[in-house]
């Protein structure tokens, strides 16, 4: 077992929230398709969190 092994649950949270963020940002630029698409690919993250936790 590595000493310093990364979590992969850490790293798809913070990928999880960084998709979010941008869909948030799109949304305010009144850019609806962009945001359902970024929303679309953070759910996936989500689930992919969410078999590894």
């Amino acid at each position: 077992m590595p000493l310093f092994k990364r979590d992969p649950k850490k790293k798809l949270q913070k990928a999880y929230q960084q998709k979010m963020e941008t869909a948030m940002h799109a949304m305010r630029r009144g850019d609806v398709r962009q945001n359902a698409i970024l929303v679309a690919e953070a759910q996936q993250i989500k689930a992919e969190l969410d078999k590894v936790g």
